[in-house]
């Protein structure tokens, strides 16, 4: 989106185009004025009396990113009071963002394997300080038309710790952009959320950049938390028959719904999609191979999901179906405290 028409008037700068504007935020274009003029991208919010909500994770996105000294990450220069909210000035190395790049003109395999080399080091680099994003998604990755560098934005809803328990809310109200949510992220699974949630987001980026489309479409809030939740999206390969099939597999390995399907480490991401580049640049095709032979994880993580209860498991599942044709049931789950009844 390009606006040359401005309600903008930060002491400061000059504005120079808008370039973006979502549903509480207008991103800017601008030139700093005074004797060190350069471009600067500034983030305000939309709305004239800001909620604490807007106004806390607008901070929260400062002051994660200046922590963060890393390649992939836009640099925040400073935040300023603006009206009654605030204004983010971040560094502009002349991005456009992803989803933008991707409506101009189609990606080669090789372009968005490019794409995701880069991705997958950033990700690493902020999960080794121990952050997670919770918002990957194409428009939160910036890519320059000419060098191709990628960087990563907007920490608005990220987290500081290792995991965090979601709370079930309104599908409308869910942090995070609903048609690349990870399961766990809607609050309807029973189980926290990981690093390993910016995996799923990953996978949905790179499943539209391949096939010009999302896995899970709907005009209903509900219906896509559900299709995140429950269904299975179409391979990509089928979508696109073009793909390789091992770049159709990995697409499918980051959208697993339970996190210990998925990759476990951003550096098991990059090796294969690395296999995949290398034999891409020197066949101009992509043979089988075996996923995540390299994917170790750097941290210990109790798995929640449940092992040796599938009889049980499979005795509820069987009683539910029965009911559902119309049958009444009653089961009962004896057992000592601590043995797994919950």
């Amino acid at each position: 989106m390009t606006v040359n028409t401005f309600n903008f008037d930060l002491p400061g700068y000059h504005p120079l185009e808008q370039i973006y504007q979502g549903q509480t935020t207008l991103v800017y274009r601008a030139m700093s004025v005074g004797d060190r003029s350069k471009p600067v991208i500034i983030k305000v919010l939309t709305c004239d009396y800001p909620t604490e909500r807007d106004l806390l994770q607008f901070r929260h996105q400062y002051t994660i990113s200046e922590q963060l000294d890393l390649p992939g990450i836009i640099l925040p220069h400073q935040i300023l009071e603006y009206r009654r909210g605030y204004a983010l000035v971040m560094e502009d190395y002349g991005g456009i963002a992803l989803h933008q790049y991707r409506s101009q003109r189609a990606l080669a395999y090789g372009e968005v394997l490019s794409i995701g080399l880069q991705l997958a080091d950033i990700l690493h680099a902020i999960h080794q300080c121990r952050i997670i994003h919770k918002d990957i998604n194409p428009a939160n990755i910036l890519i320059h038309p000419a060098t191709k560098q990628v960087k990563l934005i907007d920490f608005g809803i990220s987290s500081l710790l290792p995991s965090e328990a979601p709370e079930i809310a309104n599908p409308n109200v869910l942090e995070g952009t609903l048609a690349y949510i990870s399961p766990e992220q809607t609050g309807r699974m029973n189980r926290g959320i990981d690093y390993r949630t910016d995996f799923y987001g990953l996978g949905v980026t790179f499943y539209q950049l391949l096939t010009g489309r999302l896995p899970f479409v709907s005009e209903d809030a509900m219906e896509l938390v559900h299709c995140h939740l429950a269904q299975i999206a179409k391979p990509v390969a089928e979508v696109r028959p073009a793909v390789p099939i091992v770049l159709s597999q990995i697409v499918a390995k980051l959208m697993a719904k339970n996190v210990e399907d998925r990759y476990q480490s951003a550096l098991g991401l990059k090796s294969d999609l690395e296999n995949c580049s290398i034999q891409w640049e020197k066949n101009g095709s992509v043979s089988d191979f075996q996923l995540g032979v390299r994917d170790l994880s750097d941290r210990f993580l109790i798995p929640d999901k449940l092992y040796g209860r599938a009889a049980e498991v499979q005795t509820l599942l069987d009683s539910f179906d029965r009911v559902a044709q119309g049958s009444t049931e009653m089961l009962l789950i004896a057992g000592f405290s601590g043995i797994g009844k919950t």
